[in-house]
């Protein structure tokens, strides 16, 4: 196990970073490896050349056996402006790698995906100690959905257990914070149970660890009506994790910036912690390809950061270095949120939020 360190003076320092400008979070990792063409052979590696299962698409592999692409990519997203780097883990759980025969490597996919964003982060703050730059420990959905069963005439069935992801998530997160991440980021949430899931398995690595894992909460929605797969709205699905009291809670993936701004405008006024999101560059065009410019993402978020809607911004599915570079330099014109404070009421949520406030 990687040594110790405060994870809550880390956490701090980030807030304090964030109190003074909007923080640039990295771009697409799936874009940027697609960029290099690897084929079968260089997913697999010496390592895997006899492993019985093609590994094509397993972009988390590329940890273990193309560690120097990642390298190139997060330092090219640390020069494009980006102040936080996430891991290459986003299918890390062993939950997700099984559907590749390489379950059992999911503890050490995540130690080397932090290892290498650490890596990166360290060589930037070397040159530029009074700009601290951050390692967020991507933390995806998982392929399983607790709240929906995947059999339409069998409504009771479930692919998996609350307690099979809860190990899941425990176990890439611990990889991820032996390997150096800042804080964890419990992303692309579309099923509010599998995120609790996660909650509690992070709560338990840091009892018992004895600190703090700081970890960042970001749901998607599925389509125009602002809920999740699951059938949650923002506020519901705020009012389900506020106990968790993470750093910051947003919104990313889903589709484009100018779609998903009302549904970030509606969690900005609700939150009382730091607010993040990273939309897709617009919409898959029939290829699957984004063509959506950085000029035009760009446009979209600062118009999102002059209206005082966000702390942390950044891409998700196809923005690239460009795009980071573009969203920077138009979050620097505008000051950082106002976390608002929250009056005391009694919040409920199902599908939908209840708040009884008080007398």
């Amino acid at each position: 196990m990687a040594e110790t360190r405060d994870l809550t003076a880390v956490a701090a320092r980030l807030r304090a970073e964030a109190a003074k400008r909007i923080l640039i979070l990295d771009g697409a990792m799936g874009t940027a490896l697609q960029a290099y063409k690897l084929d079968e052979a260089a997913f697999r590696g010496e390592r895997f050349a006899e492993h019985g299962h093609d590994l094509k698409g397993n972009n988390d592999i590329l940890n273990l056996t193309r560690p120097d692409v990642l390298g190139e990519i997060h330092a090219g997203y640390l020069e494009a402006g980006a102040d936080i780097i996430e891991t290459n883990t986003f299918n890390a759980t062993s939950i997700s790698q099984a559907d590749y025969g390489t379950e059992d490597l999911a503890y050490e996919i995540n130690l080397e995906g932090a290892r290498l964003a650490r890596r990166a982060v360290d060589a930037q703050n070397g040159k530029t100690p009074d700009q601290p730059r951050f390692v967020m420990g991507s933390i995806g959905p998982t392929n399983k959905t607790l709240s929906v069963s995947p059999k339409v005439s069998d409504p009771g069935f479930r692919a998996v257990s609350f307690e099979e992801v809860r190990d899941a998530y425990k176990e890439a997160a611990r990889g991820l914070i032996d390997g150096g991440a800042d804080f964890l980021a419990v992303e692309t949430i579309f099923d509010t149970l599998n995120a609790k899931a996660a909650i509690v398995g992070i709560d338990e690595l840091a009892e018992e660890r004895g600190g703090e894992i700081p970890v960042i909460l970001s749901m998607t929605v599925t389509d125009l009506s602002g809920r999740t797969l699951s059938g949650q709205t923002v506020e519901a699905f705020w009012y389900s994790v506020r106990h968790a009291k993470p750093l910051a809670v947003g919104l990313n993936c889903s589709f484009g910036a100018l779609d998903l701004r009302p549904f970030v405008a509606e969690l900005a006024r609700l939150a009382d912690v730091m607010i993040i999101s990273f939309p897709n560059a617009g919409l898959p065009n029939e290829l699957g390809e984004y063509d959506e410019t950085p000029e035009v993402t760009a446009g979209e978020l600062g118009q999102w950061a002059a209206d005082g809607l966000l702390n942390i911004v950044g891409g998700c599915c196809g923005t690239t270095a460009a795009h980071i570079s573009a969203i920077a330099e138009a979050a620097a014109k505008a000051e950082p949120r106002v976390i608002p404070e929250s009056a005391p009421a009694l919040r409920l949520s199902g599908l939908e939020p209840l708040t009884v406030a008080a007398q």
